[in-house]
């Protein structure tokens, strides 16, 4: 993606992969991605979401576990078959990001961090703080960070802000983890970004 593309011009070319038809009253939505509406979707974040929360790469307790140890090359070389490994490792994350940052759209990973960072609070007056910080710098129509988000989506969190929780943002942290993995996931993997640093791990590899 050139540089050269605004961040306006980027969410246009986002945008498209966040609508989908809308919910027939009374019928819930399928248990798949939020981008998936034909119940095929097999990524590891929704199976894991489905089967059991707590395991998923969303929850914090799984990314500090995983912030422990660099990646080795096995790891760094494993990232290209799971998006949900780039996510659970520090230096991924921190990677994921600086390509993000060349496409004008690291928003959305700070805002999926503001949201797990949310999830682990406990304490109303914080959570009550966090989720009007996390409004008024992603979801907000006034942000210059405002991350792509449809209708739904939208009035959904501006009705849970009269009584924030921690989960408030569950359903738009998905949707934008959603966007982050099939749209911007298979260009990090084609980017200069991700192959030095592949290339940098198979030299210490053969050169320890």
């Amino acid at each position: 993606m050139p540089r050269s593309l605004s961040r306006v011009d980027m969410r246009k070319r986002q945008q498209p992969h966040i609508e989908g038809p809308p919910q027939a009253p009374g019928h819930p939505r399928p248990n798949t991605c939020c981008m998936c509406w034909c119940g095929c979707c097999k990524c590891l974040w929704n199976e894991d979401h489905m089967e059991r929360s707590e395991r998923t790469c969303t929850k914090m307790d799984s990314i500090e576990d995983a912030e422990e140890q660099q990646p080795t090359l096995d790891e760094v070389m494993a990232w290209a078959r799971s998006f949900e490994l780039v996510m659970r490792s520090s230096e991924g994350r921190e990677i994921f990001r600086d390509f993000l940052r060349s496409e004008y759209s690291e928003e959305n990973l700070l805002f999926w961090l503001a949201c797990e960072d949310l999830k682990t609070e406990t304490d109303q007056t914080a959570i009550d703080e966090k989720a009007r910080i996390i409004y008024e710098d992603y979801v907000s129509i006034l942000s210059p960070k405002e991350v792509s988000l449809d209708s739904r989506v939208r009035e959904g969190i501006n009705v849970s802000l009269a009584e924030p929780s921690n989960l408030m943002y569950e359903e738009a942290q998905l949707q934008i983890y959603t966007l982050m993995h099939r749209d911007s996931f298979p260009r990090f993997l084609n980017s200069s970004v991700y192959r030095e640093l592949l290339d940098s791990k198979r030299s210490s590899f053969l050169d320890p």
